[in-house]
């Protein structure tokens, strides 16, 4: 991998953590201040951002890799060893550049594709709690032929042949009762969707309607 971020090299020793320390009295006037740094990070963020995306090659992982870099520098920025940077850009690129080889060395820290979809949520049950009690009102709506067809077909699976066997009657038998049973529980769900219209309960709208009624009578006599 080639790069024109500028090779920099530290003007003090280094920690044992590759920080750099004091080199006398007036070291702490040679290292960058929070504010400081961060008015020279966001100076050089576009520039820097450009560069990280042609060398990640989307932007996602150039705006994490950007992240990751501010994080790194800003906490040596606020712990006072961050030394001042005669050329900020070249010194956060070289940073980031240092954490994209981590990443690429590190395949624990890759993206892998994969076919498998996410496990859904789990919302504790409620769902599978709601849909047996809906089922079991709609069934209770039935004969008792007609939520066993239903029962033995649409819910447990059995052809007809196969229920019919178990109830002891023919499949056209359970066809019929099926079909009737499914017929009652679609006119239940469909009387269920169906929002009712609001009723006014207020004087004003109890005398229109006690007017219009009147003027319809009046009307038709």
């Amino acid at each position: 991998m080639t790069s024109n971020c500028a090779a920099i090299t530290p003007s003090a020793p280094l920690t044992a953590h590759g920080e750099r320390t004091p080199a006398g009295p007036g070291a702490a006037a040679d290292h960058m201040t929070a504010a400081e740094f961060d008015e020279a990070f966001t100076a050089a963020m576009p520039r820097l951002r450009n560069r990280l995306l042609a060398l990640t090659g989307n932007p996602y992982d150039a705006d994490d890799l950007l992240q990751e870099t501010y994080l790194r520098l800003s906490r040596r920025a606020r712990a006072q060893v961050l030394a001042r940077q005669e050329h900020p850009y070249a010194y956060t690129c070289a940073a980031a550049l240092n954490l994209l080889r981590d990443s690429w060395l590190r395949p624990s820290r890759r993206e892998h594709c994969t076919d498998r979809m996410p496990e859904p949520s789990w919302d504790g049950g409620f769902a599978a709690r709601e849909a047996a009690v809906v089922t079991v009102a709609l069934l209770r709506g039935l004969s008792p032929k007609e939520a066993a067809a239903v029962i033995l077909v649409d819910i447990e699976g059995l052809t007809h042949d196969m229920a019919g066997e178990r109830l002891g009657t023919h499949r056209g038998t359970v066809q019929r009762n099926r079909m009737r049973g499914l017929a009652k529980i679609r006119s239940a769900l469909s009387a269920y969707e169906t929002a009712p219209e609001p009723v006014s309960t207020t004087k004003n709208d109890e005398r229109a309607t006690r007017a219009r009624t009147e003027g319809e009578t009046t009307c038709a006599a």
